[in-house]
């Protein structure tokens, strides 16, 4: 048997995330006379197979699911490659207009915003908005966005992808979403929100409906990871809402 302070010397996993793993039932720890979590060999097995799989981008409910059998190992990573395959056919449509951007500015040369912003096209959620917040939320978003200069929507921009890179580091860290890390994320995400809304406070229903979307939709998830990621945003943002 192996005890937690060995095993964290030897994977490199800390004594923390160990213990939130035990807490979900994700590697259950054993406990020894004197109540301290212990390991044996079959834990540290399941301990690199999910460590595997964290590392290949899953989040940690589907690595449940793979664990327990409910989902096999080539559905979930069909399912995560589709995410990846989104996420990079984005990325690549960003990286083209920022190369771009950058070409003009070593030529000195003026580019058209529809170049510089090639690749963040907001319209694409106006169906989504309307539907659920009717024709003025779309409306006054849109005048708000097309009444920003270059610089003020680059730092829209800048702050999303902040966001979600917050949102990433604190999954793969196995904060839960109620810890008050996370809720200063769910805080920093609702104040951007509220900019695209132009500066209207949007209701306790709005963010939770919002944050619903980013699980069901997956235009929305692929800016989280995917639907593991989108989900445990959503988890966040919803204890966020009901504070509100």
């Amino acid at each position: 048997m192996y005890s937690i302070q060995e095993v964290v010397s030897v994977t490199g996993v800390t004594s923390r995330t160990l213990r939130h793993y035990d807490t979900i039932g994700l590697l259950p720890a054993r406990r020894g006379a004197n109540g301290y979590r212990t390991y044996g060999q079959a834990d540290l097995v399941r301990l690199q197979r999910i460590l595997l799989l964290r590392d290949l981008g899953f989040g940690l409910p589907e690595i449940a699911r793979v664990l327990a059998g409910q989902t096999d190992d080539a559905t979930a990573l069909r399912d995560h490659l589709r995410s990846l395959q989104s996420q990079q056919e984005r990325i690549s449509q960003q990286m083209r207009s920022v190369e771009r951007t950058l070409e003009a500015i070593q030529k000195e040369e003026v580019m058209s915003t529809d170049d510089m912003f090639d690749g963040f096209d907001h319209t694409q959620y106006k169906q989504e908005v309307e539907q659920r917040w009717g024709t003025a939320a779309y409306a006054d978003s849109d005048r708000w966005w097309r009444g920003l200069s270059d610089s003020d929507k680059q730092g829209f921009l800048v702050e999303s992808r902040a966001i979600a890179a917050a949102w990433q580091h604190l999954r793969d860290a196995g904060v839960v979403a109620d810890d008050p890390r996370a809720q200063e994320v769910a805080a920093r995400h609702v104040r951007w929100i509220q900019q695209g809304w132009a500066g209207r406070q949007p209701s306790a229903e709005a963010i939770s409906g919002i944050a619903q979307m980013y699980v069901t939709d997956q235009r929305f998830a692929a800016n989280y990871g995917g639907t593991e990621g989108a989900q445990y945003v959503r988890d966040a943002l919803v204890l966020f809402a009901r504070s509100m």
